[in-house]
């Protein structure tokens, strides 16, 4: 079930994000993701979060939007290859006209993802790509 984030989603919120960022990004120190957890936890009590839940009112995924910028989208291992990504995706298509996201060079499966899901990219240097879906073509 999708639904949206509930406060008290936020601890479990963060085990996701963290988990998913070590697993996708093996060429970051680790030490980042650390670092930056209570930057990232305050974002997303400020962001529109929409959240996967299991039978057991569980996160174990979510997309964070700020206006129509993707600042995060997170499925847990177990879940992957499941259309669960998509669903969050399409769950932002349906709120925007356009949606940008950035997402590293090295990440060659979330490009592969974005691509797959209609997504370019639209700028990138050699260490970040911009992606950029439109509903107008």
């Amino acid at each position: 079930m999708i639904r949206k984030m509930k406060p008290t989603d936020i601890d479990n919120i963060m085990t996701v994000w963290l988990t998913a960022n070590l697993e996708a990004h093996p060429f970051i120190d680790s030490k980042y993701w650390y670092q930056n957890a209570s930057a990232v936890r305050n974002a997303i009590l400020q962001a529109e979060v929409y959240c996967f839940v299991d039978n057991l009112d569980q996160v174990n995924g979510f997309i964070g939007l700020q206006g129509s910028y993707i600042a995060g989208l997170f499925v847990t291992k177990h879940y992957r290859s499941q259309h669960i990504g998509t669903t969050l995706l399409n769950i932002a298509k349906e709120k925007h006209q356009v949606l940008t996201l950035n997402v590293y060079m090295k990440n060659q499966a979330a490009i592969n993802f974005y691509c797959h899901n209609g997504f370019n990219i639209t700028k990138h240097s050699d260490i970040e790509a911009e992606m950029t879906w439109s509903k107008i073509k």
